[in-house]
């Protein structure tokens, strides 16, 4: 790990911890006092040695021990949990940041990452920050402490021990200076890998219908797997480094404790040492390893921590979507142009670099009534749904909502006013009950049947065990049912306007019927946008908007465009639609 890139890491888990300062400083101080009771007790076992070299009383000392005992235990309980509950609090503060940030990100921004990779790090990452804010910092210090406190009693019991032990803590020191970049990047390397096998995964159980009919299971497993053998690869790396790094500190300390055997025994031969100095010393010798292997685990930890915080700190930069006070303005009176809906010149594309998906769009919506919007793949369709809904801003171009820009509403004010059936129609966990109440959590019990009526599933709702509150799944509601379930959802209330994606585009006969007449019930009320590559769902459409690269090509009613746009022909008899589809009277 290179100087700049750990200093920014370094820069994240301070700013992440910063809040928590208070508590973090109350945990070292508890470290640090459970630390005194262990570096006084090979002291306390001198003076033991020594009362008994003098024929002393051992209350004193016996006391002192077992003080030091209950009161290392105390402190060390309150430790834990404190460090803890700290660790759990920063979790929850970083998943509830992400979270939020996810669901405000704009959908560009949102859609380029797997949700997988996206699921991971609100999962495992914040699993290694944890460690890295409620146990590294504090323990890191505490084993700076410690191995100092621990270097200097023994200088007071014995300098020339001592320079036989600090020779060996250095050597220790200088060889995991030099293993500790190289564990760091294998462990961020493992969890970007396990990040990737996430989104990997999550998109094949997405499609698993289709992995089954293609017969490619063992393709996909493979292809998941990869990733798994790679985040191992990288974690035995770092796991071999650390085995290297543990050896080396067992080795050298236990390397000292012999020279110090050795070096001791001659001293207190030659009368220059006492025996209970020499076993004090031997107990700071032996508890020399704590503070090492403290330091060592920690910043370990801490690397780890410092990786998840940089792939976390990348969730701050996806673009949010403006949540605002609208910018003041006037209001036209929709009365003035009879448009809900109007686009001018709109440009837009999904990039800086990217050519224009929807090029100088002029389109008027009635308040009332049906426009159809068709079109070969890619002509734009979706994406102009996608700026209607402020999915997408325009790079050139006004869109005005009730006769008021889209620039002076927040997105949520032109969302309140709209409402939205995507093409894969999805339902969220829960309740019937649930579904229909996602977008108006406060609707009425008559609103739910109202709508479940309009789409011909209130009988069928009604028959589940449970009705409103009958679970959602594929084994209580059909496929063509659960997409109606998703237009009642939209219906609850009426939305000044109903933008349907496709609406039709899988569905049986009897769903597309319902379908059918809740879009013309709708367009007595208010206006309804459908995009649909089915034009039999569009036929007897109010108003039919053809576009073509980007383009309104034509615009006009079914037999008009039949007789005027080539375009429009083509599709027409590429589906099959003839005569018999003609608009309903």
């Amino acid at each position: 790990m290179s100087t700049p890139v750990a200093v920014s890491g370094l820069h994240l888990i301070r700013a992440i911890a910063r809040p928590h300062l208070r508590t973090l400083l109350l945990g070292l101080a508890l470290a640090l006092a459970g630390s005194a009771t262990s570096l006084a007790t090979p002291m306390v076992t001198k003076w033991i040695l020594d009362s008994l070299g003098a024929s002393a009383s051992l209350a004193g000392p016996i006391t002192a021990l077992a003080v030091l005992l209950v009161v290392g235990a105390a402190i060390w309980i309150c430790e834990w949990i404190l460090l803890g509950t700290l660790g759990e609090r920063v979790v929850r503060s970083a998943r509830e940041s992400m979270v939020r940030r996810f669901l405000r990100a704009t959908v560009p921004g949102i859609t380029r990452r797997s949700p997988g990779e996206l699921v991971a790090r609100v999962t495992s990452d914040t699993v290694l920050l944890r460690e890295a804010v409620a146990s590294s910092l504090v323990g890191l210090a505490n084993g700076v402490v410690m191995l100092v406190g621990t270097l200097v009693l023994m200088a007071v019991l014995d300098l020339v021990l001592l320079a036989t032990t600090v020779a060996a803590v250095i050597v220790v020191v200088v060889l995991f200076a030099v293993l500790m970049p190289a564990i760091a990047t294998a462990q961020e390397r493992a969890q970007e890998h396990l990040g990737r096998l996430g989104g990997v995964l999550e998109t094949a159980l997405r499609a698993i219908r289709t992995v089954k009919a293609s017969r490619a299971e063992e393709r996909q497993a493979a292809g998941i797997l990869a990733h798994a053998d790679a985040s191992m690869r990288h974690s035995v790396r770092a796991v071999r480094r650390e085995a290297v790094a543990w050896t080396i500190s067992w080795a050298g300390i236990q390397t000292a404790i012999i020279l110090i055997l050795g070096v001791g025994a001659w001293r207190v031969g030659a009368g220059l040492l006492e025996v209970s100095t020499l076993i004090a010393f031997l107990l700071y010798a032996f508890g020399l390893m704590e503070p090492i292997m403290e330091l060592s685990q920690n910043l370990t930890a801490l690397q780890a921590g410092i990786a998840a915080a940089r792939r976390i700190a990348q969730v701050e930069q996806l673009e949010q979507e403006d949540t605002g006070s609208a910018q003041p303005g006037t209001t036209a009176p929709q009365g003035a142009t009879g448009a809900v809906l109007e686009l001018r010149d709109v440009v837009a594309a999904y990039g800086p670099e990217q050519a224009p998906a929807v090029d100088g769009v002029d389109l008027v919506v009635p308040a009332r009534g049906h426009t159809a919007i068709v079109g070969p793949s890619g002509a734009g369709k979706s994406t102009l749904f996608a700026l209607l809904l402020r999915f997408l801003e325009p790079r050139r171009g006004e869109i005005l909502l009730a006769g008021r820009p889209y620039r002076e509403q927040t997105p949520d004010e032109v969302r309140a006013r709209l409402a939205y059936l995507e093409q894969e129609t999805p339902v969220v966990p829960g309740t019937v009950r649930d579904n229909l109440r996602f977008t108006h959590p406060d609707a009425s019990e008559d609103e739910l049947r109202a709508a479940l009526e309009r789409v011909r599933l209130l009988d069928v709702v009604s028959a589940l065990d449970g009705g409103l509150d009958a679970p959602l799944s594929s084994s209580s509601l059909s496929g063509g049912q659960r997409q109606r379930i998703a237009l009642a959802r939209a219906l609850v209330r009426t939305p000044d306007v109903l933008l349907l994606d496709e609406a039709t585009a899988q569905v049986d006969g009897l769903t597309e019927a319902a379908v059918h007449d809740a879009i013309r019930e709708q367009a007595r009320l208010g206006a309804v946008v459908t995009v649909a590559h089915r034009l039999s769902t569009v036929v007897d459409a109010d108003m039919i908007v053809v576009m073509e690269d980007g383009r309104v090509r034509a615009r006009g009613r079914h037999e008009e465009l039949l007789a005027s746009d080539e375009l429009y022909r083509g599709l027409v008899e590429a589906l099959r639609i003839g005569p018999q589809l003609a608009p309903a009277g």
